[in-house]
């Protein structure tokens, strides 16, 4: 990865939108037929729109090889509440979505996609969901100090996740 850019709600490119989706499209293309990923669109939609919403993409050269994104999380309404009692600092960065291109896979590059949309946040907690069918996607997270607090479907058509959450460092 030669370069990672930053967008930030009300700075998004023209484009962007179509960039997450052909990057999805690539990354699940042997289950383009799962009516749960063909509502991704959706769920781009849905986030992009989130006050707050941050996206982070890795370039090689010109070519877009992955990212990630997400937005911070209504307090009081997150959906890890339900697990785990809230510690005293609890506001949260909900992390979306971390995606890479099947060839750019297995080279550390998604650690730093997700580094770098951390970087910068001030909430205490970042919390996401896996797919309980893709354990080695879950033990990458918690190789990156996640931990898992329990397992919901949150929709009829979805597979079952585990939610992980990471404490975040204090905001300067």
């Amino acid at each position: 990865m030669t370069e990672i850019r930053r967008f930030h709600q009300g700075s998004l490119p023209e484009g962007l939108r179509q960039l997450l989706l052909d990057v999805h499209e690539d990354a699940y293309r042997d289950r383009l037929d799962d009516p749960f990923v063909q509502r991704f669109a959706w769920f781009v939609d849905h986030w992009s729109r989130k006050p707050g919403f941050s996206c982070v993409v890795g370039y090689d050269g010109d070519e877009p090889i992955g990212y990630a994104y997400g937005a911070p999380l209504t307090e009081g309404r997150e959906w890890w509440r339900t697990f785990m009692p809230a510690p005293a600092r609890s506001v949260t960065f909900g992390f979306s979505e971390l995606m890479l291109r099947p060839r750019w896979r297995k080279r550390g590059l998604s650690q730093q996609l997700h580094q770098a949309l951390l970087a910068d946040r001030t909430e205490a907690l970042a919390v996401l969901s896996v797919d309980t069918a893709r354990p080695k996607v879950q033990a990458l997270y918690e190789s990156w100090g996640y931990h898992k607090v329990g397992e919901e479907r949150p929709f009829e058509d979805s597979p079952l996740f585990a939610i992980m959450v990471l404490e975040l460092p204090d905001a300067l």
